[in-house]
């Protein structure tokens, strides 16, 4: 079996599907995909105030989720003066929470489906 170590996290002797988990784990926080999705409506880089305002994230939670963002290169940072501004990475990112939310709309309009089906049953009684 070949050596698959590398000296760094992304680079290109990993194999492709082992970057692509990562991408999910750095997506894989409720609160990481509300900031995405509030980058992706704002459109422009949005500072940490506002991200704090509209979130709701208490402010050493929500740089500890910017961070994994980040290091993942789901998110971008410039700092101007005081004030950090974050934005997507990539236009693709909005894309993929488009899909994800399609997809979930989706499986969910199939279960309301199937607790329709269920509930225009006969009633079940016990012997």
């Amino acid at each position: 079996m070949p050596n698959r170590t590398s000296t760094s996290s992304d680079g290109p002797e990993r194999p492709l599907y082992e970057i692509k988990a990562n991408l999910f784990k750095a997506l894989a926080h409720p609160a990481r995909i509300r900031v995405l999705e509030v980058l992706s409506a704002n459109g422009d880089p949005t500072a940490v105030s506002e991200l704090l305002t509209i979130t709701e994230i208490e402010p050493t939670r929500l740089s500890q989720h910017l961070a994994v963002l980040k290091r993942h290169h789901v998110v971008a940072a410039e700092r101007v003066g005081n004030a950090v501004f974050y934005e997507l990475a990539h236009p693709e990112i909005a894309e993929l929470l488009v899909i994800a939310r399609t997809f979930l709309a989706a499986t969910l309009g199939a279960r309301r489906d199937q607790l329709d089906a269920i509930a225009s049953l006969p009633p079940l009684t016990r012997s």
